[in-house]
């Protein structure tokens, strides 16, 4: 099989673009012949280095998101037959390969049916941001409908995903960015009030507008919690997803008088069962036209190099939506 991999860890030059041998799926493992793959930030933190993977195989297969057709199944594999499309993510972890190949061996705990007429670009790209989306507001912050989220980058793959789960879930929503082209982007997914961050006091126009909101979707590095804290209603809930490596003030006294909680996890970390959860009800919607991913291009794999270096140069506006590599 053609795929893009790695025989250490280092920069976006370190990938390699050639021939592997066919995996054999094995146990209750299935076969994918891979239609689409995309790119995710941590994908580019694995590939790197920075985020240390126990177990890491040689060569490695870069990749955390597919969507595909069944080719084959395990001789424990119980839930899908051949010719079945799934979709599937969180593959390029904790001793798996990745999903940058033409065929790949996933255990079937991992994937999920893909809705007839969703595209396996459509379905690669919202899987890792779709599961994260719905794990922050369904399993941490328990949104409910009539509630108030705000999402503090919107435009971004993540947050673009979290403005249409709220509005699906029926809360309202306020959505911060840069520009005014992004700022119409949020709401042409739903947004029913956006704000320039770099301009708008957006605590003093929360309060005019809601008195406070009951979620705040944290999407940068360097979270600003005095901000944060002062647009929160009590029993707020906070959301961190970014920020690796990120040293800032957090004001005590704001957060705990506001009885807020704060809400930190890794996508990745979490069970097979909570995110086959997330998992079916994101088909639902994606079988409902409720959720879209924003696509800014879709290559081969030999732009798996420079899809990596486009990935990490995204904080200065380098791509405007998720980059996906068609088989």
């Amino acid at each position: 099989m053609k795929a893009a991999y790695i025989h250490q860890t280092g920069p976006a030059e370190n990938i390699v673009v050639g021939e592997l041998p066919d995996p054999t799926p094995t146990g209750s493992q299935v076969l994918v012949r891979v239609g689409a793959a995309s790119v995710n930030p941590i994908d580019t933190y694995i590939r790197s280095g920075l985020a240390a993977m126990p177990n890491m195989p040689f060569p490695f297969v870069i990749g955390s998101d597919l969507a595909g057709v069944v080719a084959a199944v395990g001789p424990d594999a119980k839930r899908f037959k051949v010719g079945d499309r799934v979709w599937g993510a969180n593959q390029g972890k904790l001793g798996r390969q990745g999903t940058f190949s033409q065929v790949a061996a996933v255990d079937e705990q991992w994937l999920y049916v893909t809705p007839a007429h969703v595209s396996d670009e459509q379905a690669a790209a919202l899987a890792l941001v779709g599961i994260t989306s719905h794990l922050g507001l369904v399993e941490h912050a328990q949104l409910q409908p009539g509630e108030t989220v705000l999402v503090n980058g919107g435009s971004g793959g993540v947050g673009s995903t979290v403005i249409q789960m709220a509005r699906a879930i029926g809360a309202t929503v306020i959505a911060t960015t840069s520009g005014a082209e992004k700022m119409e982007y949020c709401r042409t997914l739903g947004a029913n009030h956006v704000f320039d961050y770099r301009h708008d006091d957006v605590p003093k126009h929360v309060a005019e507008l809601t008195g406070g909101v009951d979620v705040w979707w944290e999407t940068s590095r360097m979270p600003n919690f005095d901000a944060i804290f002062a647009s929160m209603k009590l029993l707020g809930r906070v959301i961190l997803i970014a920020g690796r490596a990120s040293r800032v003030e957090f004001p005590v006294g704001a957060f705990y008088t506001k009885c807020l909680s704060l809400h930190g996890f890794a996508m990745f970390m979490a069970s097979a069962e909570v995110q086959r959860q997330a998992a079916e009800q994101i088909s639902e919607w994606l079988e409902a036209g409720k959720l879209h991913a924003k696509i800014d291009r879709v290559g081969t794999l030999d732009d798996a190099a420079e899809f990596h270096r486009l990935q990490e140069a995204s904080d200065n506006g380098a791509i405007r939506g998720k980059l996906v590599v068609k088989m």
